[in-house]
């Protein structure tokens, strides 16, 4: 009897932080499986339309953001269309979240070189912001502390600076939930999916 005793008593000690875990989940309100739990840095850059854009001014919303710039001649020419698709199905699905593309080259890619290159995809501004605004090291460090993706400046005689090819599912108080791919095509459905689930 005894030995039942605790082997209940023990029981009731291993469910309590699961069942705790699913409260505490439950309470966040995500109903995804999530791969990533990071606080975004505070920051405040400029936009394509030169107007600054804060973590401020995205609280309360989901976004999406990625690392990229406009003379990149490799991944970059996936995952801005990516992107852009994300943007229709976003629009079709009746969908509220921001898109927000970092550059990782600043000193090349102004606001105006932003804009242009934005609109060669036919982004629609209201919902996705191209930042810019700030120095290497400062999008380097950010990039790795807020999103644990790295940047490299580019290896000796080119101008391709190193950058990870991740979308990440930012939450609505500021904290980076999960990572995808943003070279393959596919993946905007599962984010799509995922948008569904917390919407």
């Amino acid at each position: 009897m005894k030995h039942q005793q605790e082997r209940k008593s023990e029981m009731k000690r291993l469910l309590l932080p699961i069942v705790m875990m699913a409260l505490f989940l439950a309470a966040c309100g995500e109903d995804i499986e999530t791969n990533m739990s990071q606080e975004v840095e505070d920051f405040e850059f400029t936009t394509q339309d030169n107007e600054a854009l804060s973590l401020k001014d995205l609280e309360g919303d989901w976004w999406i953001a990625d690392f990229i710039f406009t003379n990149c001649t490799t991944v970059c020419n996936t995952m801005t269309p990516n992107m852009a698709m994300l943007q229709e199905s976003l629009d079709k699905e009746g969908l509220d979240a921001q898109l927000i593309s970092f550059t990782v080259d600043p000193e090349y890619d102004t606001p105006e070189v932003l804009k242009t290159y934005g609109e060669r995809y036919g982004a629609d501004f209201s919902n996705w912001s191209f930042l810019t605004g700030y120095d290497f090291q400062t999008i380097k460090e950010f990039s790795v502390s807020s999103f644990k993706s790295l940047v490299e400046q580019p290896p000796e005689g080119s101008d391709q600076v190193m950058h990870g090819t991740s979308f990440f599912l930012v939450n609505p108080e500021g904290k980076v939930i999960k990572r995808y791919s943003g070279v393959e095509s596919e993946e905007v459905d599962n984010i799509i999916q995922d948008l569904k689930a917390v919407h």
